[in-house]
């Protein structure tokens, strides 16, 4: 008779930590192939559990293959390959890199979790869940629902001066999604130009789909128009209005040439990436390249993942109407791939004016939070060693260190003392110790000590 002891289950069901050990005895030999296992109830009685309990582990052991039945005669032992007994599970981290616990961390963004609207957003989803029923239920549009589309075009004219269609939106999980439907839209042949230094993901991503990816040098004012030119590049990705990392902010005349640049030959566009552009605190928003684009060249995208939350996923794209007809003739068969609760909800929050409202309230939040990291700088030993640039808009800026220290060796030096930093050579190219900090991330209690130690490995 089987006999087990239960008590060393742990958290595991009855049932679970029976099929286990059985599992156990018939790799070890214990239960030789063909042999007859107990009845349930003979089980059962001798185990002191229900008879549920050990029917409920038989059949997990039958449907792995463990155990087969014959009519009338109760359960065996399967015959199984020798030495082909499974790995022991091993359990991996999370991620390659360990978060650990800093003092500082200037790497991490931090940011889209701060004041996320949990009331507004609850509120608005059991009205959607009451008022909208079934169609939850039903796959939605490849390119969103309508709702949402026509709400997104609502706030484009409104804040952004694009005056668009809502076929022209196109609605998706996140911009990774979004830029491999570009590559596949325009052409895995085409060249694609990148700024550098740049945001990394955008590269990875139209690599991996099979296209030639270039570098595009930057000056003060953004990617230069003759090495664009030079680079042989079809499709340019921008980030003009707050560039990563450098945080150049692109004036109208340099945009003005790129859009000549795209106007001058057949098939190139331009990738507008204008992820943050919400968060500008001097002056108003800068024009996108889009609202001046006049000859279509332009695919316009964004992101809710800065203004609400990382995890809610939810990014769009407007395509110019020359590329519509290819878009739905040739993708148009993927699934939208964000769930139509999410988009009814998000088009509501837009449309009803809360979007705004919690907008300018983190901009306020962001504003005073940049305003207390630039205050900690000038209050702590690296005053007169360093200078600051591109602290008006965004959620980064960048802070040059006076320091005769390699990048690499200042960040080794600075993660032995708890603090995690990130430079602008970090991301191919840029001039050395300018240190990117993302101050959403930043913990302001800890930043006055975390600058004092920053300030003895300078």
């Amino acid at each position: 008779m089987l006999t087990y002891s239960l008590e060393e289950r742990g958290d595991l069901p009855l049932y679970d930590y029976l099929s286990r050990r059985i599992k156990e005895d018939i790799w070890a030999g214990v239960l030789k192939p063909g042999e007859k296992l107990p009845s349930k109830r003979a089980l059962a009685r001798n185990l002191e559990v229900s008879v549920v309990t050990v029917e409920n582990a038989y059949a997990q052991l039958v449907a792995e293959g463990y155990l087969y039945t014959r009519e009338k005669s109760g359960y065996f032992v399967s015959a199984l390959e020798t030495g082909a007994r499974p790995a022991p599970a091993r359990t991996m981290p999370l991620s390659e890199e360990p978060e650990g616990e800093w003092l500082l961390d200037l790497r991490s963004g931090g940011s889209g979790t701060e004041g996320f609207p949990f009331a507004v957003w609850a509120r608005l989803l059991r009205r959607v869940i009451s008022d909208e029923g079934e169609r939850l239920l039903k796959v939605s549009p490849h390119s969103g629902v309508p709702e949402l589309r026509q709400a997104i075009v609502g706030y484009l004219r409104q804040f952004r001066g694009i005056d668009v269609s809502p076929e022209q939106v196109v609605v998706g999980a996140g911009t990774e999604y979004l830029y491999n439907l570009i590559v596949q839209l325009l052409g895995r042949d085409k060249v694609f130009g990148l700024e550098q230094p740049g945001y990394p993901k955008a590269g990875k991503v139209y690599a991996l789909n099979g296209a030639q990816c270039v570098p595009l040098t930057m000056d003060e004012q953004g990617v230069r128009v003759e090495c664009v030119e030079d680079s042989g590049a079809q499709v340019i990705h921008l980030s003009p209005s707050h560039q990563f990392p450098s945080g150049v902010v692109t004036p109208i005349a340099r945009r003005q040439s790129l859009l000549r640049w795209a106007q001058d030959r057949e098939g190139r566009y331009i990738i507008e990436d204008d992820y943050d552009s919400e968060f500008r605190f001097t002056g108003r928003p800068i024009p996108t390249l889009q609202s001046i684009d006049r000859s279509g060249r332009v695919i316009y995208m964004n992101t809710f993942s800065r203004t609400l939350a990382p995890s809610l996923r939810i990014s769009y794209m407007v395509l110019p109407p020359a590329l519509l007809e290819d878009y739905h003739r040739r993708l148009g068969f993927y699934s939208c791939t964000v769930p139509a609760m999410e988009q009814y909800t998000l088009a509501r929050f837009l449309s009803g004016g809360g979007f705004e409202t919690h907008v300018n309230r983190m901009r306020v939040f962001y504003r005073g939070r940049r305003d207390q990291v630039l205050s900690a700088l000038e209050e702590s030993s690296l005053k007169g060693r360093y200078t600051v640039r591109g602290e008006d808009a965004g959620l980064h800026f960048l802070v040059g260190l006076d320091t005769q220290r390699s990048d690499r060796e200042l960040a080794r030096l600075a993660q032995e003392a708890g603090i995690r930093l990130s430079f602008l050579t970090d991301y191919g190219g840029g001039e050395e110790h300018w240190l990117v900090v993302n101050y959403p991330g930043a913990d302001l209690e800890r930043l006055p000590q975390a600058l004092e130690r920053l300030a003895v490995l300078l």
